[in-house]
């Protein structure tokens, strides 16, 4: 059963633009139905981590909003970050899904019990994942995760029941 979900930023949660504005302002695009799905895995007692490469408030931000316990920014090394969460949260690594679309998440990818990238994702990550979902990064691509993950966990139904 999978308990924490790892996701990337750039090319998984938004389409990997990043876009500034004339006073020098970073600006991304959230896909809203992805944040419906980590609210509501987090909402099931599961947990959630982004660990990303660049710093951005945005994403502190976005990550505050859904109720992401586990943020790290600025990391060069992503699956020494995730040993040391999967550690603390007492985890084996089949118990850890994680999405990412670049060379850089390729490490934390191969160690994981469950890996996805994007439909957009680098063709060398697409061919080490166990899925190449069917969205691209920032068109509901974490929202399709989630809902392979649920139906793999046998909690479709109690996904639901928390909106009926």
């Amino acid at each position: 059963m999978i308990k924490l979900i790892v996701l990337d930023v750039d090319g998984c949660l938004t389409d990997g633009k990043i876009i500034y504005s004339a006073q020098g302002d970073e600006i991304k695009a959230f896909h809203v139905k992805d944040g419906l799905a980590i609210a509501s895995w987090i909402k099931l007692g599961h947990d959630v981590a982004i660990i990303t490469g660049r710093n951005s408030d945005i994403v502190a931000r976005r990550a505050k909003e859904l109720g992401i316990a586990h943020l790290f920014q600025g990391v060069k090394n992503k699956d020494v970050v995730l040993e040391a969460l999967r550690i603390k949260l007492h985890l084996q690594w089949e118990h850890i899904a994680a999405i990412g679309d670049d060379l850089n998440d390729y490490k934390m990818l191969r160690r994981v019990g469950l890996s996805f990238t994007p439909k957009d994702g680098s063709i060398y990550i697409q061919e080490c994942v166990h899925h190449t979902l069917n969205r691209s990064g920032g068109a509901g691509a974490v929202r399709e995760m989630i809902e392979y993950i649920l139906k793999e966990n046998n909690e479709e139904g109690d996904f639901v029941a928390l909106w009926q």
